[in-house]
Parts: structure tokens; sequence; C-alpha cells
């Protein structure tokens, strides 16, 4: 379902977990959106009790809860475009897949959330078959970081150690029917691409497209990949095309880890607003 006709703003739905600590998951989306000019909805799939030192419970949402979310969006006001993050389960996977194809054909971005910044499981092991089956297949791109395209291609995570690795794989998660692929290379090991981050753009029928930026010294990256993709959707909403989504959104990002907040004790957050103002203080 496109943009509506009795509205001029772009809509995006993201369909993820909540994190109470506020830096990813729908949080992290809804603020991307709303920073990129676009009007978030939302339907909740898990709520998270997470903070700065990582996740302290999971506690996932029925399947009926999920559903009945994602039909009162997108039967009345619709979406420009749709991201996905944390899942968790086979059942909610096929339902959202389901409501996705009921819906018709929006640009769905698929963040495969699999891991926390601090190592909790956010995607059950029997999940990632139903994710690859289901939903790949409805995706216009996919974005795993490395250890997440790895556990989803059953490679070590050392297996993708330069940006050649990172074309192969996504050339390889292709064959599960996405769209195209964006390897994100925040885990290259330190010197690999020059003091640069580089992901790695892999579509069906072109050369891999690399996208370069600064790789910045702080440890407070807590919800990167959340950020990313909900900013692509967010452009791709705008209208931008994907290439072109990705490279806005990848400096959106850089900008908000430069200015992000040691909000906790433990890894902090990115700062959202940084590409239009500084926090007070800093």
């Amino acid at each position: 379902m496109q943009q509506s006709q009795q509205r001029e703003y772009p809509l995006a739905l993201t369909i993820a977990g909540s994190d109470s600590g506020g830096g990813a998951g729908i949080q992290a989306d809804l603020k991307t959106m709303q920073e990129l000019g676009v009007f978030g909805t939302s339907a909740l799939t898990a709520v998270t009790a997470q903070n700065s030192m990582g996740v302290h419970g999971v506690y996932p949402l029925s399947v009926e809860t999920v559903a009945a979310q994602m039909d009162a969006v997108l039967s009345d006001m619709g979406a420009d475009s749709v991201k996905t993050g944390m899942l968790f389960a086979p059942d909610i996977i096929r339902v959202v897949s389901a409501k996705l194809g009921q819906y018709g054909r929006i640009p769905v971005i698929v963040d495969p959330v699999m891991i926390a910044k601090g190592g909790a499981p956010l995607l059950q092991e029997e999940a990632v078959e139903t994710m690859k089956v289901h939903l790949f297949p409805l995706s216009e791109v996919v974005t795993p970081n490395i250890p997440e395209a790895c556990a989803l291609l059953g490679l070590q995570e050392d297996d993708i150690r330069s940006e050649a690795d990172m074309a192969e794989a996504g050339r390889a998660l292709l064959r599960y029917g996405c769209g195209a692929v964006l390897i994100k290379g925040g885990h290259l090991p330190a010197g690999s691409a020059g003091g640069e981050c580089v992901d790695v753009l892999v579509t069906g029928g072109a050369e891999p497209s690399m996208f370069r930026t600064p790789r910045l010294p702080t440890r407070h990256t807590h919800g990167t990949g959340c950020t990313l993709s909900s900013a692509i959707a967010a452009m791709r909403a705008r209208g931008e095309n994907l290439p072109d989504a990705v490279r806005a959104a990848k400096h959106f990002v850089t900008a908000a880890i430069a200015a992000s907040v040691p909000t906790g004790q433990g890894i902090g957050s990115l700062w959202h607003a940084a590409h239009r103002e500084v926090p007070a203080g800093r």
C-alpha cells in the first residue's frame, strides 16, 4: 500500500522490539524517521528490559498482537516503506511475512537482528531458517552486519575479513530471494579498510557498490544497525532510490555516532539529532 492521496508526507512502518534504554529498536527507529522528515508508525514484536550494560529480559508479544498492530496501521494509514528489526521467534516471522504479502508491494528493509551489542540473543536459533525462507523473498534489501551474515550463511566470523569477502557473502545471501544485500563492515578487522568503515551493497545485476565513511574511535555505538536500516527505510519512503538511500543513511549514522552519548555505565547510544544540532554540554 503506497502513500495515501490524503496526505502529503511520507510514512514508514517499523516492525521491531522495544528497547527500554532508548538507544535501539523501535525507539531508535522512530527517532530516525522523525529526524529524516518521515512519519513513523510501529508494530511491536517484543518488549526488552535493557540498558547500557546489556539485555536483561526479552518478552515476546503474541502473534495475534503483532498481526493486529500491522492490520491497524496498514489498513488505515498505509506505508511508503517498512523496516523490520527484532522479530525473535518463528511464529512472529511467519505472521509478519504473511501480513506484508497481504498488503501488497511496499519496499521492505530487513534488518536481521540476531544478537544484541552485549551478546544477548535476540533471535531464536530455530527462527533463522524461517527468516530466510519467509521474509527474505519479500525484502528490497537485507542489512546484516558481518556476524549476522556469517550466522545466516553458516560461516565462522573470521571467514569475512575483506571487502571482497563481504561482496561474496552478499551474493550468497541473494540466493534466498532478497532484492539486494547490504553487508555492514563495522566488524572488519582493524586496519583492513584503511581507517574507514565500508558497507557493501550487492544487487543481482551490477557490480557491488562501496559506501565509505570514517571509522570513529568510540565504543558508544548502541543502535547503529537499527538506525541505519530505519534511515534507509525513511529515505525510501521519501522516494530516494536504494543506493542514494543507503548513502544518505550511512552519513546520518556516522554523524550520530560522532555525537554519541554515554547514557549509562556501559555502551552508550547514538545521538539521532546530530545531523542538525549538538546536544547541550558537548
